[in-house]
C-alpha cells in the first residue's frame, strides 16, 4: 500500500511502523508468558478498593497462577483446545489470572457482563455453549436460573477481593455478608478459584503448559466478544489471537511517550468491555505497566484513593467518565500530577468535555475509534498532532473509507458509511454466516457509522446510521446537537433522539441533565439556535435527573428513545 493511498502515515511518529500485519507472538498465551519473564517481580496488577485497601500481583505471580488455572482446566476439568470458558467477573485480580489461564489452556474466552440478568446470561450461554464458567459470587444467584435446562459442567466461583491480603479480604467479606447483605448463597456445584489453582498445581507434575497452545494458530479464535453489532440481537464476534495481538501493537505503537516497565495505568473501564480488554488488559501488560484496577467506579469518589495513592501516568475512559471527573470538586482541586495523557473510546468525545479535561489536568484526551468487530481500535489521534473533533487517523496496517449510498467511495469531505479493512477485523460472527456476510465483503467491514475524511486522512464521526433523525427530509445527527448542548456551561449531559412528528416526519428531542437548575427549555433552544441550522434545533427539551447508561458509562439513546415514545403514547 503506497503512502498516496494512506496519506495519514505522514502523521505517524518516527518510530511507528507503517504496516503491522503479523504480530510478534503466535498466541496470547505466548505473549503473556514472555512478558512475565521480562518483568518478573515488578507489580503488574493492583486492585484498589474505594477505601484504599488493596492487593497486588507481580508479573511472575499472575503468570504462575494462570499456569495453574490452565492445568486445572485441561487436566482436572478435561477441557480440550477450542472449548469455550465464560468469564463473568468485575475488575480485580481474579480477572487477569482467569483470562490468561484460558489463553494458556488453548481455550476460547467468552466475556460476560457481571451485571447481566439471568435471561441475558442464559441467551449468551446457549449461544456460546461454554464448558466452564468463572463467576463472581456477588452475582452467583443468577447462575442457576441462567443454566436451567443446560448446566455448565465446570463452575469456578471467585470474589471481588480475591488475592488481596488476609485482613482486607476478610473485612470486605464481613461487610458484604453482614452489612451490605450482598452475598447470595452459592447453591450449585462449584469450586472456589483458590482451590482450583491448588488442584491445578497438584496436577501439574510432568505437564508442560506451553504444549496446550502448541497447536493453536494465530488465526484461531481467542475470544468470543458479544455485541449488538451493526444490526439485530447480540452476536459473538470471533476475535482471533492475531486480531487481538496485532490490534494491541497497532494501538500501543501509536501512543508516543510511554516508557516500557515504568507506566502506572488506571483501569476504571470494565475489562470485559473490548476497549479495556485490548488496551488496558493486554496492552498495559505488554508494556510492563502497573495496572491499577477499580472494581466499580461508581460513585466517582471510588477513584479518589487510587489517584492519591498511585502515580497514575495513563488512563483510558469514555466521555461520561471524563465529564464526571471534571465535575468532581476533589478531582478539580487535586488533579493527577503525573498523568501524561488519557485515551478515549467507546463513544463520541464531546469537544466541551475534552476542553474541560485539558483545563483541569493540563493533558489531552487522545480520542480513538473502533468496534467490537475490529478488536477494537481502528483510528487514534497521535500525541502532539491531535485534531479537535476528530477520531484521528487509521492505525498501522489499516484502511478506512467512507461509502456513499451506492457503495462507491464518497468524495473527500462528504459523509458516508465507514468501511474498514485490516488485520484486526474479526473472523466473523460465531455460527452466524448470514450476519457475517451482511457486514463483511472482500475483507471490508461495514461499521454502520457515518463519517467524514479530510485530505490528510483524519476522520470524524458524524453518527450511527440508525440514530440519524430525518426532519422534513433533512438529516440530523444527534452527536452534533449533543455537542452543542454540552458546550453550554449549565448542561451536564445530553442525549438527542428523534420522535414521530406529524408535520416533519420526525422531530429532534433533547434529554438533558442540568448543572444549573434555573435553565429553561427556552434558554437551551436559544443556545442551539445560535449555533445550529433551524431544523437541527430541538423541538422539545426534557430535563431529567439522570440519563440511562451502559456499564461503561455510555449513554443509551435506545433507552432514552423508549422512554420518550412511552411518554408520547401516554400523552395520546
Amino acid at each position: 500500500m503506497t503512502d498516496d493511498a494512506r496519506p495519514w502515515t505522514a502523521f505517524y511518529g518516527p518510530d511507528v511502523r507503517r504496516d503491522i500485519d503479523v504480530p510478534r507472538y503466535r498466541t496470547l498465551g505466548d505473549m503473556v508468558a514472555a512478558t512475565a519473564h521480562r518483568y518478573g517481580r515488578k507489580p503488574a496488577f493492583t486492585c484498589c478498593l474505594p477505601n484504599g485497601m488493596n492487593g497486588t500481583l507481580t508479573f511472575a505471580e499472575a503468570d504462575a497462577m494462570s499456569d495453574a488455572l490452565a492445568v486445572y482446566l485441561r487436566e482436572v476439568c478435561g477441557l480440550a483446545q477450542g472449548d469455550r470458558v465464560a468469564l463473568q467477573v468485575p475488575n480485580g485480580l481474579a480477572f487477569p489470572v482467569a483470562a490468561f489461564g484460558v489463553f494458556k489452556a488453548g481455550c476460547v474466552l467468552v466475556n460476560v457482563n457481571p451485571l447481566y440478568t439471568a435471561d441475558e446470561m442464559r441467551r449468551q450461554f446457549e449461544d456460546a455453549e461454554p464448558a466452564a464458567l468463572i463467576v463472581v459470587d456477588l452475582f452467583a444467584d443468577k447462575v442457576r436460573a441462567a443454566t436451567k435446562g443446560r448446566a455448565i459442567p465446570n463452575v469456578i466461583v471467585t470474589q471481588v477481593a480475591e488475592f488481596l491480603p488476609v485482613l482486607p479480604r476478610g473485612i470486605v467479606r464481613l461487610v458484604q455478608r453482614y452489612w451490605d447483605r450482598s452475598l447470595p448463597p452459592v447453591d450449585f456445584p462449584h469450586i472456589r478459584l483458590p482451590a482450583a489453582l491448588a488442584a491445578g498445581r497438584a496436577a501439574a507434575a510432568g505437564v508442560a503448559v506451553e504444549e496446550y497452545r502448541a497447536g493453536v494458530a494465530p488465526e484461531d479464535v481467542a475470544v468470543l466478544q458479544y455485541t449488538g453489532g451493526t444490526t439485530g440481537a447480540a452476536k459473538g464476534a470471533m476475535l482471533t489471537h492475531a486480531n487481538l495481538l496485532v490490534n494491541m501493537e497497532q494501538t500501543m505503537e501509536m501512543i508516543e511517550g510511554v516508557a516500557p516497565g515504568e507506566e502506572v495505568a488506571l483501569t476504571a473501564l470494565p475489562l470485559y468491555h473490548v476497549f479495556a480488554f485490548t488496551v488496558n488488559l493486554l496492552g498495559f501488560w505488554w508494556l510492563g505497566a502497573r495496572n491499577v484496577l477499580i472494581p466499580n467506579p461508581r460513585p466517582l469518589s471510588s477513584l479518589k484513593r487510587a489517584f492519591e495513592n498511585y502515580r497514575i501516568t495513563w488512563m483510558s475512559g469514555v466521555n461520561t467518565l471524563f465529564n464526571g471527573l471534571t465535575n468532581e470538586l476533589w478531582f478539580r482541586e487535586t488533579p493527577p500530577r503525573h498523568l501524561k495523557f488519557a485515551s478515549a473510546g467507546g463513544m463520541a468525545l464531546q469537544g466541551a468535555v475534552a476542553d474541560r479535561w485539558r483545563a483541569v489536568t493540563g493533558v489531552p484526551v487522545l480520542e480513538g475509534y473502533g468496534l467490537t468487530e475490529t478488536a477494537p481500535v481502528l483510528t487514534f489521534n497521535p500525541l502532539g498532532r491531535v485534531r479537535a473533533g476528530s477520531i484521528g487517523i487509521p492505525v498501522p496496517g489499516t484502511d478506512l473509507r467512507c461509502l456513499g449510498p451506492d457503495g462507491a467511495e464518497a468524495p473527500l469531505g462528504e459523509a458516508g458509511e465507514i468501511a474498514a479493512r485490516g488485520p484486526q477485523v474479526m473472523a466473523g460472527y460465531w455460527r452466524r454466516p448470514e450476519a457475517t456476510a451482511e457486514v463483511l465483503t472482500d475483507g471490508w467491514f461495514r461499521t454502520g457509522d457515518v463519517g467524514v475524511r479530510d485530505a490528510d486522512g483524519y476522520f470524524r464521526i458524524v453518527d450511527r446510521i440508525k440514530d440519524m433523525v430525518i426532519v422534513s427530509g433533512f438529516n440530523v445527527y444527534p452527536n452534533e446537537v449533543e455537542d452543542c448542548l454540552a458546550s453550554h456551561p449549565g448542561v451536564e449531559e445530553a442525549a438527542v433522539i428523534g420522535v414521530p412528528d406529524g408535520a416533519t416526519g420526525e422531530a429532534v428531542e433533547a434529554h438533558v441533565v442540568l448543572r444549573d437548575r434555573a435553565l429553561t427549555e427556552a434558554d437551551l433552544r436559544a443556545h442551539c439556535k445560535a449555533h445550529l441550522t433551524p431544523y437541527k434545533v430541538p423541538k422539545r427539551v426534557v430535563v431529567r435527573d439522570a440519563l440511562p447508561k451502559s456499564n461503561v458509562g455510555k449513554i443509551l439513546r435506545k433507552d432514552v428513545r423508549a422512554d420518550a415514545l412511552a411518554a408520547l403514547s401516554g400523552r395520546g
